[in-house]
Parts: C-alpha cells; sequence; structure tokens
C-alpha cells in the first residue's frame, strides 16, 4: 500500500513563493501519474495539476497555469509543486494524489479525478 505524504505549506504574502513537496513510500517505485489538488474551505476540491511518471508530460488547471510548476523525482519517490506569484485565492489544504496508471496531457487529469491514492493534505494560506 502507498502512502502518500505532503510537507511545505505555510503562510506567505501575495506574490511570495512556497514549494510543495509528496512523499511516496510503502514500495520501492513511484506510483505513475501523481498530481495536485485544492479544497478552499466551503469549496470543492478541485485539480491544480498533473504529472506523467517520466514526468514529460504535465497538465495545469487554467487558474495556476504559468504561475505553478509540478515536477518529480522518481529516485526520491517525491512530487513536488512550485508556487509563485501567489494569490489570496491560491489559500486551501493541498492534496498529493497518485495512481498506478501512466498518463499523458490531459489524460493525466482524467486519470487522477479517481486515483489509487490520497494524502492527507497540507494546508497554505496566502495573505493579502
Amino acid at each position: 500500500q502507498v502512502q502518500l505524504v505532503e510537507s511545505g505549506g505555510g503562510l506567505v504574502q501575495a506574490g511570495g513563493s512556497l514549494r510543495l513537496s509528496c512523499a511516496a513510500s510503502g514500495r520501492t517505485f513511484s506510483p505513475y501519474a501523481m498530481g495536485w489538488f485544492r479544497q478552499a474551505p466551503g469549496k470543492e476540491r478541485e485539480f491544480v495539476a498533473a504529472i506523467s511518471w517520466r514526468g514529460g508530460s504535465t497538465y495545469y488547471a487554467d487558474s495556476v497555469k504559468g504561475r505553478f510548476t509540478i515536477t518529480r523525482d522518481n529516485a526520491k519517490n517525491t512530487v513536488y509543486l512550485q508556487m509563485n506569484s501567489l494569490k489570496p485565492e491560491d489559500t486551501a489544504v493541498y492534496y498529493c494524489a497518485a495512481d498506478d496508471n501512466d498518463c499523458s496531457g490531459y489524460g493525466c487529469y482524467v486519470i487522477l479525478l479517481r486515483p489509487d491514492y490520497w494524502g492527507q493534505g497540507t494546508q497554505v494560506t496566502v495573505s493579502s
């Protein structure tokens, strides 16, 4: 069974940056498709970004495109989310998701709508 543990959340001012990490454990190889979702208070969980197993294919929500970058290091079984130019509306609990199917582009988003694994989340708060 794969466990996902997020870290790197915190409080930052608008315009600042944070880098989230999600470490996968429980077996020797990384899950294939990995990505990030977020849930703001009173709102539904929404997709943020996804990446294929080799990292060559990514997909982003329009709201974060150009500001957030998803990468992964399979040697460390870790996926990252670099968040720049943060806005107060980015405030949410950020969840890591992973699936044992690989993906490409929009297909990564589709697969991660029903992932095999979820992390517990890390809080990101952006002050204005």
